[in-house]
């Protein structure tokens, strides 16, 4: 479908081939889109610019499983930063508009956004006003900031913390006892996704959302996650250490609510880390809550560094 008027197209690109088109406006997922193609996490339905003329004004871009009938994440939303046409926030308003409407099934509520911004987006004016453009495009379509989250980089030969020795580490035994864990961990969660959630489903509800929209998700075996246990066999935690897509992660880590304050959320993510370390991985990257201050700081401890910010808003 291609809108048209006196100054603009609104369509979505035909193919791989108008890759250099899509790509005329950086950011730094430019370089997976080819990938995302071939691989069908993307679909040229999926991808949808403004132009004028031949000049790219705007674009948007969804995300999904290849197996999905519906994007699962909103992850471009760009418009020219270096144009100084007042409207530009009118131009990626009306394309996130007609985009949508025509890729979002009929009935289901936009998926999230997510964006990768500066660290000093808030306090340096020229990182701020292209991010808060967007924030401004999206809230006139109906969307709000949901949380800030800190992403985080661990890259070989940085020393990861040798075990204490307090905790021991096993495979997970199968889906219903890790399901049974983040279950309990949600008791007190600093998540805010999951506080939003449980405002409206049960804890086992929202534990089998995460288990299918993230864990279930991931490339790699799952006999790299692991449950932190007591000398006695308690378990007191869980890390799972993973492949996306795309990089090495720590993907889900928690402590249950009666063992938490001591510690030993140090150790987990420890444990997770050399696991993914002794693979001889490139990097490691996770993310976590900008205002979760216990779960950063383990990772600052551990030897991660504080890269960027994400910002993912929300239509619910």
């Amino acid at each position: 479908m291609t809108t048209e008027n006196d100054r603009f197209t609104l369509r979505p690109i035909t193919g791989r081939a108008e890759l250099d088109l899509f790509n005329r406006l950086p950011y730094t997922l430019n370089h997976e889109f080819a990938d995302d193609l071939d691989a069908g996490r993307r679909r040229p339905g999926w991808m949808w610019v403004t132009l004028r003329g031949d000049r790219l004004v705007a674009r948007v871009a969804w995300w999904g499983s290849p197996d999905d009938d519906a994007p699962f994440l909103l992850d471009v939303l760009d418009v020219d930063d270096e144009s100084g046409d007042p409207s530009r926030v009118d131009d990626l308003e009306r394309l996130l508009l007609t985009a949508t409407a025509r890729v979002v099934p009929p009935g289901q509520s936009p998926p999230n956004h997510v964006r990768y911004v500066p660290l000093d987006w808030r306090t340096r004016p020229e990182a701020g006003r292209p991010v808060r453009d967007r924030l401004t495009a999206l809230e006139r379509n109906g969307a709000r900031l949901l949380v800030e989250r800190v992403r985080l980089e661990w890259h070989p030969g940085t020393p990861v913390p040798p075990p204490s020795g307090r905790l021991g580490f096993r495979r997970v035994r199968d889906t219903e006892e890790l399901l049974g864990l983040m279950t309990r961990v949600l008791d007190g969660t600093l998540d805010e996704h999951s506080r939003v959630n449980l405002a409206r489903t049960t804890p086992r509800e929202e534990s089998e959302r995460m288990f299918a929209d993230e864990l279930a998700r991931y490339t790699s075996p799952r006999d790299w996650w692991r449950i932190a246990t007591l000398p006695d066999g308690t378990p007191v935690g869980f890390v799972t250490p993973a492949r996306n897509d795309y990089n090495p992660v720590i993907g889900y880590l928690a402590i249950v609510p009666e063992h938490r304050g001591n510690g030993y959320i140090d150790d987990v993510l420890a444990e997770g880390t050399r696991i993914l370390a002794d693979l001889g991985v490139p990097r490691i990257r996770a993310a976590t809550d900008l205002h979760n201050t216990p779960m950063v700081d383990s990772f600052l401890r551990t030897g991660y560094v504080d890269t960027e910010r994400v910002l993912h808003t929300t239509w619910d």
